[in-house]
């Protein structure tokens, strides 16, 4: 789990070396967005040890884009749930992408879970 992760944060440092006009706290804030997400896909993807993803990276002008393709099976995410409260052991993952990203979508297309998730450059995040 952990060297799947680590290629996810090798794959942003990659593009924010080719990228360098990328604000750092927009690549920081993107990246712990999406890593929350990735980690929920590795962490809690089945059948365990089974799942494959792929995960792409944009940079465009205004925004990063990711997408994160895998084969684990058919859920529904609690999308616009807000963050969970504080004696919760687990369910802050999404409510924080969620605040951080500027658009998350997820649709099941045949065998496979799609995450599109989208952050404008040079916004804030929602308070």
């Amino acid at each position: 789990m952990p060297d799947q992760l680590d290629a996810v944060h090798t794959l942003l440092a990659q593009a924010a070396g080719e990228h360098p006009a990328l604000d750092p706290m927009d690549v920081m804030l993107f990246e712990t967005a999406i890593i929350e997400i990735a980690n929920n896909v590795v962490e809690y993807g089945r059948p365990e040890g089974e799942v494959q993803w792929k995960f792409t990276i944009r940079v465009r002008e205004d925004e990063i884009e990711a997408e994160l393709d895998d084969t684990g099976q058919s859920f529904t995410p609690a999308q616009g749930q807000g963050m969970p409260g504080e004696d919760a052991e687990g369910g802050r993952g999404l409510p924080i992408a969620e605040a951080l990203l500027d658009q998350i979508e997820f649709t099941r297309m045949d065998d496979t879970n799609h995450w599109r998730m989208v952050r404008r450059l040079g916004q804030l995040p929602a308070s």
